[in-house]
């Protein structure tokens, strides 16, 4: 990674993790012990051995029935700059920044002007959450739709961008156009590989310049209205899409995660009590947090104006934060953003229906000490009518998790006139409820949690699996507890829900900590002493940290992708970023891939078959996919297939 990506990457990272959670809703350990001290005085690790007596049985070595592969070793090597996957496997680029999308688009050139109208044809960058979509009755042809999250200074040809001057508008439209998301047609071919099809009518291109219809109780609302929008009806463009979901009905999710980082509201008095900016942490002064559009783009400037109708742009924060729903079979359809989800910076909407067609979506709030969310439709699916169920998301109940320390829980209700949320409060109707999520989920009493991003759901059990990626605060800023049991927690955990009866709708769930992310239990650093028992986990099989992006396939295997900064020295020993593979019944881990330095590895699909995987490069940090050590880097999408065309892990 050259300096400047890493210095530029390493910034995006810090905005999206800070802690602003002022709740002083009570920690688990406040709730079973008002005094921490018995629970830190004999020592971290004794803690959460003594509560979780089960992890330490399952640290010992296990043969897995669904581990079918040899593990790969960790990369330490600080220039390695390609991809290896576990042996009888390959993993070959298949679709990266640049590359034509729609017709009409040029090829990608390491040369590239800063032309934003190609750029709107061509693949976004960033690679991030994405989805397999199967044409009725086939096997071998689908639409991939994935997500392009955020952009990199390499998207423009001086790889830099100057947030200390006004931006060229020219700049800001092609990072505008990389965003969002991209829909292309891919295929078996003859020789069993899948390749994409390049003249399809399907592929698309979705971006910040695209117009996006509201819906649900936020749609005409006073609070989505500004003068370029006096309806509060359409918006244009979807950002920093992260995570992902899919309905039963066949369309695509896409989750709004840290869109705060957008904007900026430069008045500190109508900063100081506007809940729906100061609670979500748009900037304040300077600039905001991501590339400065306001300099160009005026909309981004969220500072109110009272020479204007609606305040002039004081609302269009609240109109990202959002789920947008997009049919990736009808290139002509608006896509939608579905206001009864509620609006955080959501990392995913992970779908579990239920046998009797009742459903609910699973979300995590990316930040330190925020959120775990479902959302609950208040109709069901009718899988013999599928069109019937199109406006299914625009009517339902959000819930935010209460955890308590006997691994029991409560999803709270976010509803106006429940668990404190009233005009006396604050929340004068259900729109103010769903625009401030966050704040309604600290009213109601929800736990705050380390950095909670994807969530899984097993595709028979329906137990729900949620990353906590990692929180460097937890205990100083925010208490201990028994589902965030470690201070300085810089290697994350994975907790697992089951809903009562297994039951999407429930409202009452048992929860218990899965793995705690970190080193091998009797690992020695470089000066010889044991690693801190913060650093340590109960992991069995193959050490990881930072757990983030997470998806079942078919069979219940349990893929986990990681993100951390490569290069700090916590994550010495933990070399590049890494997919790996559990059991859920044994809790063995086993590697499957690294990625290159400097990357994140994130999103996964799949073939029907399951004998193809897609998976993300995002922001590689050298020069990969050419790997030549010169060439701009390009977030990639790799295909994934087995060298004897089996299934992927079996």
């Amino acid at each position: 990674m050259s300096h400047d990506h890493e210095q530029f990457h390493t910034r995006l990272e810090s905005h999206d993790d800070i802690a602003i959670n002022p709740s002083s809703n009570p920690s688990l350990a406040d709730i079973l012990n008002p005094s921490r001290r018995n629970v830190l005085k004999g020592g971290l690790s004794v803690a959460i051995l003594g509560f979780f007596g089960g992890i330490s049985a399952c640290s010992k070595a296990s043969a897995s029935p669904l581990l079918n592969f040899k593990g790969v070793p960790v990369q330490l090597d600080p220039h390695f700059d390609r991809v290896v996957v576990a042996e009888g496997y390959r993993a070959v680029p298949f679709f990266s920044w640049g590359d034509p999308v729609e017709a009409g688009a040029p090829a990608w050139s390491p040369d590239a002007s800063d032309d934003w109208q190609a750029q709107l044809k061509q693949a976004g960058d960033n690679h991030d959450g994405m989805d397999f979509f199967a044409f009725e009755g086939e096997t071998d042809r689908g639409l991939l739709v994935m997500n392009h999250e955020y952009i990199n200074p390499y998207l423009h040809p001086s790889s830099t961008i100057d947030q200390s001057k006004p931006r060229p508008l020219d700049e800001v439209r092609k990072e505008q156009a990389a965003h969002g998301v991209s829909v292309i047609e891919v295929k078996k071919g003859a020789d069993g590989q899948w390749v994409r099809v390049l003249d399809s009518a399907y592929n698309r291109r979705i971006s910040m310049l695209t117009p996006m219809r509201l819906a649900g109780p936020l749609a005409g609302h006073a609070l989505m209205q500004t003068v370029s929008d006096p309806k509060g009806l359409e918006v244009l463009g979807t950002l920093n899409n992260c995570a992902t979901g899919v309905t039963p009905w066949g369309t695509f999710l896409t989750c709004e995660e840290n869109w705060p980082n957008y904007f900026i509201n430069r008045d500190q008095a109508d900063f100081a009590q506007r809940v729906s900016h100061k609670r979500y942490g748009l900037a304040s002064s300077g600039t905001s947090k991501n590339y400065a559009w306001e300099s160009a783009d005026p909309r981004f400037d969220a500072t109110p104006d009272a020479s204007q109708p609606h305040g002039g742009h004081v609302n269009e924060p609240n109109r990202f934060g959002w789920v947008v729903e997009i049919d990736p079979f009808d290139p002509k359809a608006q896509p939608i953003k579905r206001t009864a989800f509620g609006r955080f910076s959501r990392e995913c909407a992970a779908l579990s229906l239920g046998d009797d067609g009742k459903m609910a979506f699973y979300s995590g709030d990316d930040a330190k000490g925020e959120y775990i969310y479902k959302f609950v439709p208040s109709g069901k699916h009718d899988a013999s009518n599928p069109k019937a169920s199109r406006d299914l998301l625009d009517s339902g109940t959000l819930y935010a998790a209460k955890l308590n320390a006997d691994g029991n829980g409560q999803w709270l209700a976010l509803v106006h006139g429940e668990n404190g949320l009233t005009a006396e409060n604050g929340f004068a109707s259900q729109a103010e409820v769903l625009v401030n999520a966050r704040a309604a989920a600290d009213k109601a009493g929800a736990t705050p949690m380390d950095r909670p991003e994807w969530a899984a759901v097993h595709p028979r059990t329906r137990e729900v699996y949620v990353t906590l990626t990692n929180n460097d605060g937890r205990g100083s800023k925010q208490p201990l507890d028994k589902a965030n049991p470690r201070a300085q927690n810089l290697h994350g955990h994975i907790l697992r829900f089951n809903e009562q009866g297994a039951n999407p709708t429930a409202t009452a769930f048992t929860w218990d900590l899965f793995l705690l992310a970190g080193e091998a239990q009797g690992t020695k650093g470089k000066d010889g002493k044991p690693v801190p028992a913060n650093l340590t986990g109960t992991i069995n099989g193959d050490i990881l940290s930072s757990p983030d992006g997470l998806a079942f396939d078919e069979a219940g295997r349990l893929w986990i992708q990681t993100d951390y900064d490569d290069v700090e020295p916590a994550m010495q020993n933990m070399g590049c970023n890494q997919l790996l593979c559990a059991d859920p019944s044994t809790r063995e881990v086993r590697r499957f891939l690294v990625g290159p330095r400097g990357c994140e590895i994130t999103g996964l699909a799949w073939s029907p078959d399951g004998k193809a995987m897609w998976a993300n490069i995002q922001h590689p940090g050298i020069s990969f996919p050419a790997s030549d050590g010169k060439t701009r880097p390009r977030s990639t999408t790799l295909l994934i297939t087995r060298v004897d065309g089996g299934v992927i892990g079996a």
